[in-house]
């Protein structure tokens, strides 16, 4: 299975629709002259989703031996409009998540 196809299968898994690729998008994201993520965004049209029309997905790796690879999507809702502000948005959530913790 290709990267794309992979995400396609994610973003169908996780929000429960069909999509098509539209583009790949180079982001680069600074947080006090540091560089905190670099990588590349792919959009996704979204076939039939209640919400949203564009899906912003991407994924890494980890250090997780059983989950060797986490799959990042973020809907095209609310301050999310573009590939940059999908991954400042995924960024928060983490962090979020990580001072829970």
């Amino acid at each position: 299975m290709s990267y794309i196809e992979s995400l396609k299968d994610v973003i169908r898994k996780l929000h429960g629709v069909e999509s098509s690729h539209i583009e790949s998008v180079p982001v680069t994201e600074t947080f006090n002259g540091q560089t905190v993520w670099d990588g590349i965004v792919e959009v996704f049209k979204l076939h039939g989703h209640p919400e949203a029309d564009t899906a912003y997905a991407w994924s890494h790796s980890t250090d997780d031996q059983v989950n060797p690879i986490r799959h990042i999507t973020v809907l095209h809702l609310g301050p999310v409009i573009s590939a940059e502000t999908a991954v400042r948005a995924a960024i928060l959530q983490e962090f979020r998540a990580n001072a829970e913790a």
